[in-house]
């Protein structure tokens, strides 16, 4: 597997800093995902990437562009506060999933690609990353993980308890809006290049790893954002070694890495109590 690893640095570089630089910032950002209980927006902005990607195309103006409009109006609808509303952020972000994949589809259908070319076009393939996709992945995903690291602290406090929050003046609406603005801006330009089942894969298996090992922030940080880059290396080596689908591939590592950190957890909780007198 070492050799495979070392054959595959040298083979694909570019997918792997891109796949790394979007595991990393992804397993972060999907810590606070799950703390504030939207895990779905994950693949209901996701889906809006594509639907933003596909429009874009069909104009004649760049993925990206297009991506990031979307992702962007998508999260100023769902960042608001939904406490005094008749439809909750959950089905809203049920109507915004529904409508955007439906929406990417019929945008290209009547396109003269097939459905493996379209497929590819609306949700991407880290392995046929290059470096152009890499250096734009870093020009957005560095600086918001930056804007994490800054102000990681308010917009925990806001997701633990808005109430609390707002009497320490930490104005919740506004953390919160800086937050999905964050997210919608990686998932934008994640989507593109790893595809709407990885960048989901990542926001919420690592980070559901990281919560069940440990519960101080900066420990399941580090364990969450670990975790995500070795099951994208692993995946990566994996699927070159096998000829298997890159994303696919590295979504069932992090889940086999998830179960794998489960039974261990099980079983040292099982010698522990086995040892209590």
């Amino acid at each position: 597997m070492i050799d495979v690893a070392a054959d595959l640095v040298r083979s694909f570089p570019a997918p792997i800093v891109a796949g790394v630089l979007t595991a990393a910032v992804c397993a972060a950002l999907g810590v606070f995902v799950i703390l504030k209980r939207v895990v779905f927006i994950g693949i209901a902005l996701s889906e809006t990437a594509a639907c933003g990607i596909a429009a874009a195309w069909m104009l004649g103006l760049p993925p990206m562009a297009g991506a990031m409009a979307a992702t962007l109006a998508a999260v100023l609808l769902l960042a608001g506060p939904f406490e005094s509303r008749r439809i909750p952020r959950d089905a809203m972000l049920g109507i915004v999933f529904v409508a955007t994949s439906s929406l990417a589809l019929l945008l290209v259908s009547g396109s003269g690609f097939g459905l493996q070319e379209i497929r590819a076009l609306l949700y991407g393939d880290l392995i046929l990353a290059g470096w152009p996709d890499a250096a734009l992945l870093a020009a957005v995903l560095l600086p918001c993980a930056a804007a994490l690291a800054l102000f990681g602290r308010p917009i925990l406090y806001t997701f633990l308890d808005r109430e609390a929050a707002a009497v320490l003046r930490v104005r919740p609406a506004a953390w919160e809006a800086l937050f999905f603005l964050l997210l919608g801006a990686v998932e934008a330009a994640a989507s593109q290049t790893a595809g709407t089942l990885l960048v989901f894969c990542h926001l919420v298996v690592p980070a559901s790893m990281a919560l069940m090992l440990s519960r101080r922030l900066y420990v399941v940080l580090a364990i969450a954002v670990a975790g995500a880059v070795v099951a994208t290396v692993t995946g990566m080596a994996v699927s070159y070694r096998h000829d298997l689908p890159t994303n696919q591939t590295v979504a069932a590592v992090s889940v086999a890495l998830l179960v794998a950190a489960a039974l261990a957890k099980g079983l040292a909780g099982l010698l522990r109590a086995r040892h209590r007198p």
